[in-house]
């Protein structure tokens, strides 16, 4: 089970994560959480790029065994989505409260705008930018975060994701993905967003269903995650 991280989060501030992994290792599964390209300890140069994202994915299942399942959360939902699109050998998708939008929502643009500002070092403002929905008191602790703003970089793999996923209707963007998936949504959500993400990704993907799990404010309980991650696990191995 490799852990892909959303906008942001990197080990050193995600506990849930790391607590995740750990009771999913005391059940017997291999578990990798990693920094993400340009976070923490995956420190990188230049630009980061998708392809970038995705390599890094791909380097993860080689060292894993040449297989493994996904967890997505938030937008790394995009990014385990589009890699299972991918020649990188997957045997499944657990997708935490992927935040897809219809077709043409914005995603594209907000890309963009994000990509230019990036280019010209405006760091803080790209950070502004792509948290721009989030409650302002909410942003405020994000940006007291020093390595929040000097790592926005790394913000444009998610943004270029979502706009991937904003690209066509996902019958058609995810007709190539053949593994089980299980869209996930907490039982205190956005759900005004999150829910018809995850019906929609059901309903586009031949084996893929959606749930109901314990988690609130966009996070997972780790002991109720870790139940449903190694259920998922043993179903896809059968």
């Amino acid at each position: 089970m490799i852990f892909v991280a959303g906008a942001g989060p990197w080990r050193d501030i995600d506990p849930v994560t790391t607590s995740t992994a750990e009771l999913l290792a005391d059940k017997g599964l291999t578990s990798i959480v990693y920094d993400r390209v340009g976070r923490g300890d995956s420190r990188a140069d230049g630009p980061i790029t998708l392809h970038r994202e995705l390599a890094a994915i791909s380097a993860l299942v080689d060292a894993a065994g040449g297989s493994a399942l996904l967890c997505g959360h938030s937008s790394g939902c995009s990014l385990a989505l589009l890699a299972a699109t991918k020649r990188i050998s997957l045997t499944g998708l657990a997708l935490w409260e992927a935040p897809l939008a219809p077709p043409d929502s914005g995603a594209k643009e907000l890309a963009n705008d994000l990509r230019e500002l990036l280019a010209a070092g405006q760091r803080e403002r790209a950070l502004d930018l792509y948290m721009h929905d989030m409650p302002p008191e909410i942003l405020e602790i994000v940006k007291s975060i020093p390595a929040m703003i000097t790592q926005a970089d790394s913000l444009q793999p998610d943004a270029d994701s979502l706009a991937w996923a904003e690209s066509a209707p996902h019958s058609q963007l995810f007709e190539r993905i053949q593994v089980p998936v299980l869209a996930m949504v907490g039982t205190k959500s956005y759900d005004e967003v999150m829910v018809p993400a995850a019906e929609s990704i059901a309903s586009a993907i031949p084996d893929a269903k959606w749930v109901r799990v314990p988690g609130a404010d966009h996070e997972w309980e780790p002991l109720a995650m870790a139940d449903i991650l190694a259920e998922f696990s043993r179903g896809t191995a059968r």
